[in-house]
């Protein structure tokens, strides 16, 4: 589209009134006409006319002098909510951070003894096997699986690690289950896992759980990548920035 036909399209009386609700949200105490106008740049007549439109469609409320946005606002967005994967609205955040560091970002839920991947941006090509939604990984051994299973409650992570099979997919794979334990309960403390050439050799993948508004951990992302290219250190210190930053964004689908 050229810039005149997208100009012909654009309608400059829905963009303002969507500013006046922005402006109404940052202000939950109520505004006047006067001082939507100044922060707005209308005109009296202006921010008065956008004003009662959103109060007669009922997404704003006028007591007196004061306008204020109206719950109806937080109605449209839990349909929207209601309606939208998670990973459909996390996807974007997860572009952002695997072009950032160049790397593939992933995301993954507890599924038994496995981690389910339920979204997933590639990078490089650093795994024997070909990873898409749907591929299952052993919980014990990755990094998404660490912080998952650091969610559960005491006695169903004291069941999965007494019934878990665990083998040794590496020389580095942690296989004794006290220490795995130890592992899982440091991923707990610290709020992330690193997984160090366990699941393969070669890689090396961090993580952070997902979690909703009750503080239950429903997910996890993580970011893997070649050992050569980060070490240990490194990841925590460049990459797991990213990572917490990200979390917190999805995060905020819960909010409302």
């Amino acid at each position: 589209m050229n810039d005149e036909a997208a100009s012909r399209d654009h309608i400059g009386s829905l963009e303002r009134g969507l500013a006046v609700m922005e402006i109404l949200a940052r202000h939950p105490a109520g505004m006047t006409l006067t001082e939507m106008a100044e922060e707005a740049g209308l005109t009296r007549a202006g921010a008065r006319r956008f004003l009662l439109t959103l109060a007669a469609a009922g997404y704003a409320t006028q007591a007196g002098r004061q306008f204020s946005l109206s719950p109806r606002l937080l109605t449209v967005a839990r349909t929207w909510l209601g309606g939208a994967s998670l990973w459909t609205f996390a996807a974007p955040i997860m572009r952002e951070v695997a072009a950032l560091l160049n790397e593939s970002c992933s995301a993954a839920i507890l599924s038994g003894e496995d981690i389910v991947y339920v979204a997933r941006v590639p990078g490089r090509r650093i795994l024997s096997v070909s990873l898409d939604v749907g591929t299952r990984l052993p919980a014990y051994c990755t990094s998404m699986g660490r912080v998952l299973l650091s969610g559960l409650a005491p006695g169903e992570l004291e069941t999965f690690l007494g019934q878990v099979t665990i083998e040794g997919r590496t020389p580095k794979t942690m296989t004794a289950r006290a220490a795995l334990a130890e592992a899982i309960g440091k991923a707990k403390a610290n709020g992330f896992a690193i997984i160090d050439e366990e699941l393969e050799l070669g890689l090396r993948s961090i993580a952070v759980p997902i979690n909703d508004r009750t503080g239950r951990t429903v997910a996890a992302i993580n970011v893997s990548t070649q050992s050569a290219r980060f070490s240990v250190a490194e990841m925590e210190r460049e990459i797991l920035p990213a990572l917490l930053a990200a979390k917190q964004r999805i995060e905020d689908f819960f909010v409302v």
